[in-house]
């Protein structure tokens, strides 16, 4: 039985959170339960469809455009809805999670945009999910405040000099498993969604916004027809009129690549663009055709750059898409965290400095970081290219024409597999699932901002080199006996960090999930699910 009077068929099973009440109303259940009726059998077909495609990639098959919606590509006709208010001008982006501190951080960036993220920067921890509502709710009232434990105290500034907040639900593939509709998990995605919308949406519409989601992890149009489906059904329930929603798709998964126009032509009224998700993007390349040996085979990590071929011609296609149809284009993460080396700084700010500069160049509408203290590097990229003009959705790109066989072109990505990465992949994951089993999703580490497609990469690559036989560029093969004797070494440089103490910490649960998981047999396809069961 509901555990809110009146809403028939709704269980909320999670453990007490303070002022939960103001976001599990019944309005907000209401609509949880009508979403999960009406679209979830859908969600869950799409996930199988997702199983039957990397069957058939495993199988020798490939990836291309969909000769089944060549008339929607080669159809010069159709355009996205204009920009909404507060997304006219999107030049810089900061992301990161709704803990009370980043929101308020984040909001006073000074970044046009806040990805509030309830998905890779966040952990699905029940207390998370309310608290996260709670604290967007409660900025939109301007009644957030924080203190931190050294005394320093934060606040709003005034409305005008607030970033837009645009939120990120959790992606398809993930449940929540602490609210029930008719005796069945509900999904993250839908949840996350209907919460927003119940608690804050009429909020955003009385500054003169409106509610604004990125939308993760989609592998098809058929994917993005469904969250469609999902606006109208809430617009219509809570009385907004179609069309008031907004959505920037991540193109941030390997087969979404192929579909980009089609992803945009689904949202059209709704639509407010396509970001290109670089981290995840190389997740997928590997997930995608991980048995396939050399032909897909990536080096380290951090030998892909944006500048390789087969991520230059995602980011060229992504722009020439958008522009085309009268679309931003949302460039990647820069996840430089400012150091207190002065050294460290000056090169990590060239690096991010001549990224946004080749994402200007290239024609996107603005680009993401990670950290306050990045947001004037990625502004000033920007508006060198724009000046005084709020996008650049008038360059076309006509001179970009890209190929299914460039955005498979991984084979021709230079770089080495070394034992240098292997090690920095077990470590850094490892380091990032401690913290995230402790309900933390966004982690500072090696002066970078990681978050949960750096732990999907480093188990990934792990898995990928292992299951393909790789020799080292020293010439040592990666055998299960070595990654075991890695990760037995990694750990101690860990506990030795840490003072040789690695009590009061997720350490064990964190070592064994990704031990487990990259050295498997069969490939998990999130990294995030075993683990939200080892959650509370």
């Amino acid at each position: 039985m509901s555990t809110i009077e009146g809403i028939r068929g709704v269980e909320v099973r999670g453990p007490e959170v303070p002022r939960a009440a103001e976001i599990l109303t019944p309005q907000a259940l209401d609509l949880i339960a009508t979403l999960h009726r009406e679209l979830n059998a859908r969600r869950l077909e799409l996930l199988r469809a997702r199983e039957e495609r990397v069957q058939a990639l495993a199988g020798g098959g490939t990836l291309g455009f969909l000769p089944e919606t060549a008339h929607i590509r080669d159809d010069d006709s159709w355009q996205v809805a204009p920009p909404a208010p507060g997304l006219v001008d999107r030049r810089v982006e900061i992301t990161g999670p709704t803990d009370r501190k980043m929101t308020i951080n984040a909001l006073n960036s000074g970044a046009k945009v806040w990805l509030a993220d309830h998905e890779d920067a966040n952990t699905p921890l029940w207390e998370n999910v309310v608290n996260g509502q709670l604290n967007l709710k409660d900025a939109l009232d301007r009644t957030i405040d924080f203190t931190g434990p050294e005394g320093k105290t934060y606040a709003l500034k005034p409305d005008e000099e607030l970033a837009t907040i645009v939120v990120r639900p959790r992606g398809w593939h993930l449940p929540e498993k602490h609210i029930l509709v008719d005796g069945e998990p509900t999904s993250g995605s839908l949840v996350d969604f209907a919460l927003y919308m119940a608690t804050s949406a009429q909020r955003q519409l009385d500054k003169g916004k409106g509610p604004y989601f990125y939308l993760p992890k989609m592998e098809s149009h058929l994917e993005t027809r469904l969250w469609n489906d999902a606006f109208n059904l809430a617009q219509d329930r809570l009385g907004i009129p179609r069309g008031t929603i907004r959505a920037t798709v991540l193109i941030e998964t390997y087969p979404a690549a192929f579909e980009m126009e089609e992803i945009l032509y689904e949202l059209r009224e709704h639509s407010a663009g396509l970001n290109a998700g670089r981290w995840d993007y190389m997740f997928s390349v590997i997930k995608s055709f991980r048995t396939r040996g050399e032909e897909f085979l990536l080096p380290d990590r951090n030998s892909v750059t944006m500048t390789v071929p087969f991520m230059r011609a995602y980011t060229e296609l992504l722009v020439r898409s958008c522009h085309k149809r009268g679309a931003h284009a949302i460039g990647g993460m820069a996840a430089f965290i400012p150091s207190k080396d002065p050294e460290v700084n000056e090169q990590a700010f060239a690096k991010v400095r001549a990224d946004k500069d080749r994402e200007a160049a290239d024609g996107f509408d603005g680009s993401w970081v990670a950290h306050p203290g990045m947001v004037e590097v990625c502004k000033e990229a920007f508006t060198a290219v724009l000046g005084d003009r709020p996008n650049q959705i008038d360059k076309k790109r006509e001179d970009v024409s890209v190929t299914a066989e460039q955005l498979l072109d991984v084979k021709s990505t230079p770089g080495d597999v070394t034992e240098a990465g292997l090690r920095n992949n077990i470590s850094v994951g490892i380091q990032y699932l401690e913290s995230w089993l402790r309900g933390s999703g966004a982690v500072g580490i090696n002066n970078l901002m990681e978050d949960a497609a750096t732990a999907e990469i480093s188990r990934s690559q792990v898995w990928q080199w292992l299951h393909n036989g790789v020799r080292l560029a020293g010439g040592e093969t990666v055998t299960r006996e070595l990654v075991e004797r890695l990760v037995d070494e990694e750990m101690q440089k860990i506990a030795e960090a840490r003072g040789g103490n690695l009590s009061g910490g997720r350490w064990d649960d964190a070592r064994s999930l990704f031990t487990s998981m990259a050295l498997a047999d069969e490939y998990a396809d999130f990294l995030t699910l075993p683990a939200y069961e080892r959650m509370p």
